[in-house]
């Protein structure tokens, strides 16, 4: 095989890979911010103590999957509380004060980890299973980013089969659309919206533990990655998980092909180390670029939900 086609099907692998990461962390946050009209900046603390939590369990245990499994409930456990204490009292509120107090969340988070485990962050150990490569014919592949890439989208088919075609993602539609129509029916709106809190923050710490072997667990990861789920979803259109599923896949895939082929087309124009700068500023641009584009003749977004 051409050695220019192996290298475009690995990094079309990256970018499906990186695709379905944010795939994870922004179905949570849009079905939060599309269901219960709530700016959640503290999404990110759940994906970076997600990240944090597998690590230091793995590290414990020896076991990669009890950290994640182990990530998953502690999650679920501090966003219950935070959804009974915090979030829920603003529900109701300005989204500047949402962002205000979720932001200060997000703080509070990065200073606790700073306290327990230091600036340095902490890496995560793979199993033997997941370590090595998987050849496909001429190419070659880390085995741990084809079980990325296998996982996520087994997740993305439970998560899409729950909210189309069960009574649970019937309940989650019907307390969206008329919260009053919903409690005359018998149906506890709060309950569920405290369930579907817990349910985004646990998907967002799945995508902290999944992420954390590749770059590790560090406590700036949270920020820069709340901002792009929430590009994700506003191309996406807020409240859908086919439309975060879709965007979730561009913005993978623009931003690894981008960085990888863009700087090698600017090193034809500009001087080496200028292309090296630019390349992947560039392909950054990009995805901001076509949100814009979405929110100028879209602003729905691509896959709206049909409620809206």
């Amino acid at each position: 095989m051409d050695m220019n086609l192996a290298l475009f099907l690995t990094q079309l692998l990256n970018g499906v890979q990186l695709g379905l990461i944010l795939f994870l962390l922004s179905s949570g946050l849009t079905l939060v911010f599309g269901v219960l009209n709530f700016v959640n900046l503290a999404h990110g603390a759940f994906y970076m103590l997600g990240a944090f939590l597998t690590a230091a369990v793995a590290l414990a245990t020896g076991s990669f999957l009890v950290g994640i499994v182990a990530a998953a409930l502690l999650t679920a456990v501090l966003a219950a509380i935070v959804e009974g204490t915090i979030a829920r009292a603003l529900y109701h509120r300005a989204h500047l004060e949402q962002v205000l107090a979720t932001f200060g969340l997000l703080l509070c988070a990065q200073t606790a980890v700073h306290y327990l485990y230091g600036p340095s962050g902490l890496t995560v150990p793979l199993p033997d299973w997941l370590q090595g490569f998987v050849s496909l014919g001429a190419i070659t592949l880390p085995t741990y980013r084809l079980f990325i890439v296998v996982f996520g989208i087994l997740l993305a088919i439970v998560l899409w089969f729950v909210m189309a075609k069960t009574r649970a993602g019937m309940i989650i539609r019907a307390s969206a659309t008329n919260r009053v129509m919903a409690e005359s029916l018998g149906i506890e709106t709060q309950a569920v919206f405290t369930g579907l809190f817990g349910a985004g923050a646990v998907l967002a710490a799945i995508a902290g533990g999944l992420i954390a072997p590749i770059t590790g667990a560090s406590i700036n990861m949270g920020g820069p990655a709340v901002i792009l789920a929430f590009v994700v979803i506003i191309i996406g259109g807020l409240g859908s998980v086919r439309g975060a599923f879709a965007a979730a896949m561009i913005v993978g895939l623009i931003d690894t092909l981008g960085r990888a082929y863009l700087t090698s087309v600017l090193a034809t124009i500009f001087a080496p180390k200028m292309a090296s700068t630019a390349g992947p500023a560039l392909a950054s641009i990009l995805i901001y670029a076509i949100m814009a584009v979405v929110l100028a003749f879209k602003p729905e977004g691509l896959f709206p939900p049909a409620s809206r």
